[in-house]
């Protein structure tokens, strides 16, 4: 494995780890809990399907699991964006974690374009 894509690794590890503590300081009211459990499902599954893209047998495997994993990225967008505008957590505290998220999603969507069959 190469440096690039074990950095990635690392730092979609910590992507992961990040939305898990934003879950942590979301209110204890039940909206916030299911907005949460999903950021933790698809945040998670970023990484999971990179780690399986990493170890695919073809490029078309490689592409595909690459391609889960911007479509959880892309998930993972749309639950940030909904727990910053319904209000269950300080957009200023969110504010990185998403720049964070947009920087991923451009970084998967370089890797498969360069990655053509």
């Amino acid at each position: 494995m190469d440096e690039r894509t074990r950095a990635l690794r690392e730092r979609l590890m910590r992507f992961s780890l990040r939305c898990l503590k934003l879950f942590r300081a979301l209110p204890r009211v039940d909206e916030a809990r299911v907005y949460g459990r999903q950021l933790l499902r698809s945040s998670s599954s970023v990484g999971a399907n990179h780690r399986e893209a990493c170890r695919s047998r073809s490029k078309v495997e490689f592409r595909a699991k690459l391609g889960d994993s911007l479509k959880e990225m892309d998930e993972t967008c749309y639950w940030l964006e909904l727990i910053r505008k319904a209000e269950l957590m300080d957009p200023d505290k969110m504010a990185d974690l998403e720049k964070e998220a947009d920087q991923l999603t451009g970084i998967l969507v370089t890797i498969l374009k360069n990655s053509k069959l």
